[in-house]
């Protein structure tokens, strides 16, 4: 089971769309248990710890660094599925 949290600056409209990507994204590279949630960058200092990646703008990743044993993913981008897609790759074969 591999657990990510998305997260955004207030936990509301940009946290959902990455979370949402994110499920398609891991549907897409053969992944069938899995979890997503979505918060604010403020809830996920907390809750980092517990997931396997945490996943976030780039400006917002570093207020997570070292909050958490699981990878980091920050994005350019967060309405491009293929960087998505790519990072989520690349970390899952990690």
């Amino acid at each position: 089971m591999v657990k990510v949290l998305a997260a955004c600056g207030n936990g509301m409209g940009s946290s959902m769309v990455i979370k949402m990507k994110v499920e398609n994204a891991l549907r897409q590279l053969g992944q069938t248990t899995f979890t997503v949630n979505s918060c604010s960058v403020g809830e996920a200092k907390s809750l980092a710890q517990g997931y396997d990646i945490v996943i976030a703008s780039l400006h917002l990743i570093k207020e997570l660094e070292g909050r958490t044993q699981g990878k980091l993913i920050g994005l350019d981008n967060l309405m491009d599925d293929q960087e998505i897609k790519e990072k989520l790759s690349d970390v899952l074969l990690d």
